[in-house]
């Protein structure tokens, strides 16, 4: 089998209502990974992409973080309604969406915001 042409990582951890860094996966129902791979099948995109499930990516105040390899593309505040917009414009298109992107100095920076709304 070949590899890989990009591997999206979906945060799925949980932490208890009300913690101070948040939490990308509050039901623990892994809807957005869910979504990653339903569009991927739906577009044929199987088995040289794939979507799993990640645990702590620690981007936990940026949540949801979605991380796609080898592009190194990192996204924040993602919801299901994005998905099909990230599998067209970063998985087929090689486009990073800017206002999803968490910045390179917003990576590891648990302080970080971000243009949308937490």
């Amino acid at each position: 089998m070949p590899k890989f042409t990009s591997h999206i990582f979906v945060c799925c951890n949980r932490r208890e209502p009300g913690h101070s860094r948040g939490c990308c996966d509050p039901e623990g129902s892994q809807a957005l990974r869910d979504a990653f791979k339903t569009e991927l099948k739906r577009r044929g995109l199987g088995p040289l992409v794939r979507a799993n499930q990640a645990g702590c990516l620690d981007q936990c105040e940026l949540g949801p973080t979605v991380v796609i390899y080898p592009q190194q593309v990192w996204y924040g505040h993602v919801q299901i309604e994005d998905v099909p917009r990230i599998v067209e414009e970063t998985i087929v298109a090689g486009r990073v969406i800017e206002d999803l992107a968490i910045g390179d100095d917003l990576l590891n920076n648990c302080k970080g915001k971000m243009n949308k709304p937490m």
